[in-house]
């Protein structure tokens, strides 16, 4: 039923929504109507056999003295015309004494044997029952008319029975002309509800329409000129999310286009060189020194290509458990010692632990990178310190370098893609990277020269990253 229900369309839905409980309505309310018709037509015909049983009391006389005295109808034909009155139902009527003896009319009908009640809407002794006749159900008046003559007092019976056939024939054509109005309300409802519905989701389907005329490649935004309100905050929505995708689309246009122009730098180079040394034009060895070096700085800018496109991968899946930042950042100087060792730098390391809500392998691609930075860009003996702080709420990882810093100019364009700090010292990605992953995780990225009476004396670096909710939370638990 709840599948059925999901695959209505919102028109569908909404007729339905509508038009059901008005039908169910209708059928309730048309067997309440039977019932209170049928209670009042009886409640009509009743007093009709009430009025025929008090003429037929009328022509009842006695015979003899007080107990002993004895009845006998005297009833005319014009009181039994009222019998005759309606061929759709037919009346019964008979007359005996309290001992049930028969004065007049017809002996098949049941002798009453009900009592009277006890608060009856009526002044006289009367009663109403429902009985069988002849196999068909009659409605039956009962009247105690008393008997007064001149030496007798005594009591007669007098019931009057009728067929139901009119009754209930009245009650159905109440029913159904009042069945017939509330058919014509439901059509009528039905009409304007399809009216309002059409016109309610006109715009709905008109959004749908130039959705579907769009290019694949259109990602301009949906006008909101004589919008309704209610479809306002989903085409700001759709707006919202259509920006992003453009800017992400023209990020990867832009990526695309400046990975392609910076392999196709080092293959040409790399033919060249080959192409020289088959000739014999350089020394093999040489030759050979050369090509080895090209393919690295080709290897390089392929490995961090995968790693921006692994960036972008990781950020679609959520993270289920926190990395410590202090080990990665360990582990990551651990690696690089070599490089650390081959300057023979003055190495110092400072941290404590920094749960991070993501996946390790970013932690370490960022704390890679931009500790492979300072090592690169720090002269021979000189000092480089690494700091992991932390805080309430964020975590800062601090990266002090005596490089030659960085000019303004440069700083404008360091973090795009393939932009190197200097000429042929790397790929220019992996600035990229850390501001892709910073900017994934909540973080900022900040490059900072340090001064030294308006001298530049070195680079900080620093990152910070949110904490992690669940560790901050589990900590702050009794």
């Amino acid at each position: 039923m709840r599948k059925w229900l999901r695959q209505l369309s919102l028109r569908s839905y909404l007729m339905l929504g509508i038009l059901l409980p008005v039908a169910l309505f209708i059928l309730v309310d048309s067997v309440v109507i039977y019932r209170q018709a049928l209670i009042a037509v009886n409640t009509a015909y009743d007093r009709t056999l009430l009025a025929s049983a008090k003429a037929l009391g009328e022509h009842i006389e006695a015979d003899g003295e007080a107990d002993a005295a004895q009845l006998r109808a005297v009833v005319p034909y014009a009181a039994l015309e009222v019998f005759e009155a309606d061929n759709r139902s037919r009346m019964i009527y008979r007359i005996s004494d309290t001992q049930g003896r028969l004065i007049d009319g017809f002996k098949d009908l049941a002798l009453w044997r009900g009592q009277l009640p006890a608060l009856g809407p009526y002044a006289a002794l009367v009663d109403f029952y429902d009985d069988n006749y002849r196999g068909d159900a009659v409605r039956v008046a009962v009247l105690l008319q008393p008997v007064a003559m001149k030496r007798a007092r005594t009591m007669a019976v007098v019931q009057v029975a009728e067929t139901l056939e009119l009754r209930r024939t009245l009650a159905r054509q109440i029913m159904f002309d009042t069945l017939w109005r509330q058919l014509a309300l439901v059509s009528v409802i039905a009409l304007v509800v399809f009216v309002v519905v059409q016109r309610a989701t006109r715009p709905v389907r008109n959004l749908s329409l130039q959705l579907q005329q769009r290019r694949a490649d259109d990602l301009t935004p949906l006008s909101l000129d004589n919008a309704p309100h209610e479809l306002r905050p989903l085409l700001d929505a759709t707006n919202t999310t259509m920006r992003r995708l453009q800017h992400l689309l023209e990020n990867q246009k832009r990526f695309v286009r400046d990975t392609a122009h910076q392999l196709r730098t080092p293959l040409a180079v790399l033919k060249v060189q080959v192409q020289s040394a088959l000739r014999g034009d350089v020394d093999a060895h040489q030759g050979l020194l050369e090509i080895s070096h090209t393919v690295e700085r080709a290897t390089q800018l392929a490995n961090q290509m995968l790693a921006l496109a692994k960036v972008a991968q990781l950020a679609q899946e959520k993270a289920t458990e926190a990395v410590d930042w202090a080990g990665v950042v360990r582990e990551v100087a651990l690696d690089l010692s070599p490089l650390i060792a081959d300057k023979a730098l003055d190495f110092d390391i400072d941290t404590v632990p920094a749960p991070i809500q993501t996946h390790a392998w970013m932690l370490r691609e960022l704390s890679r990178n931009l500790l492979h930075n300072a090592i690169r860009y720090s002269p021979e003996h000189g000092k480089l310190q690494v700091r992991l702080l932390c805080d309430a709420s964020h975590a800062a990882l601090v990266i002090s370098d005596n490089g030659p810093g960085i000019s303004e100019e440069l700083r404008k364009r360091l973090f795009q893609p393939f932009s190197a700090g200097q000429a042929h010292s790397g790929s220019g990605l992996g600035l990229a990277i850390c501001l892709e992953i910073s900017h994934t995780l909540g973080g900022q990225i900040e490059l900072v020269n340090r001064l030294n009476h308006g001298r530049i004396e070195g680079l900080d670096t620093t990152v910070r990253l949110p904490l992690a909710i669940m560790a901050t939370e589990t900590a702050a638990k009794p």
